[in-house]
This record gives C-alpha cells, sequence and structure tokens, in this order.
C-alpha cells in the first residue's frame, strides 16, 4: 500500500493539495480555488489520494470536505525512514569500500 501511496504523491498536483490538507480540512472548490484546475480535475485527483488511503472526503449538502488521513501518512514516514537508515548503511559501506581501494 505504501508503494501506491508514493505513487499517488509522485504527481506535483496531488502533493500540493496533500500540503494544503494537512493545514486542516476544506472543500474541493477551496482546493480548486487557487490553482487553473477545473472542479472534476482536481475530483480526479481527490480520487486517486483516496485510493492511495491517504485522503477521506465526505459530503455535506452540496460541499464535498477533504480531510488528511494522518494514519496514512505516519505508514508512509515509517517507510521512508526505513528506507533511508538501509540506504544510508549501504552507501556508507561503499563509501567506505572505495576509499580502502
Amino acid at each position: 500500500m505504501v508503494h501506491h501511496q508514493f505513487a499517488a504523491l509522485g504527481d506535483p498536483t496531488r502533493l500540493a493539495i496533500v500540503e494544503r490538507l494537512a493545514r486542516g480540512p476544506t472543500s474541493v472548490g477551496d482546493l480548486a480555488a487557487p490553482t487553473a484546475l477545473s472542479l472534476p480535475a482536481v475530483l480526479k485527483h481527490l480520487r486517486v489520494l483516496e485510493e492511495a488511503g491517504l485522503v477521506t472526503t465526505v459530503k455535506r449538502g452540496r460541499v464535498r470536505e477533504c480531510r488528511l488521513r494522518d494514519d496514512a501518512l505516519v505508514a508512509v514516514a515509517t517507510w521512508t525512514a526505513r528506507q533511508q537508515a538501509l540506504w544510508s548503511t549501504r552507501l556508507d559501506a561503499l563509501g567506505t569500500l572505495l576509499e580502502d581501494t
């Protein structure tokens, strides 16, 4: 699931949506307002983020409220920290090997 989340975050527009939602829940209209994107385009990006488990949306009347799922970001952060530790160790070993030769 984490790889699917990274794929969803790989798009600059979706990353900007996540960064905006990190400040708190908001409507789809408010997400679209500062961009040149149409509401249908924003909804497509939100659908990708929802499928990745990063965002939830709830329709209240005529307004669709979007909210970031904190638990999903914890999983991404945990995976990233493990990968960083793994690759730091490997690169340090490679650096030592290269210095010794």
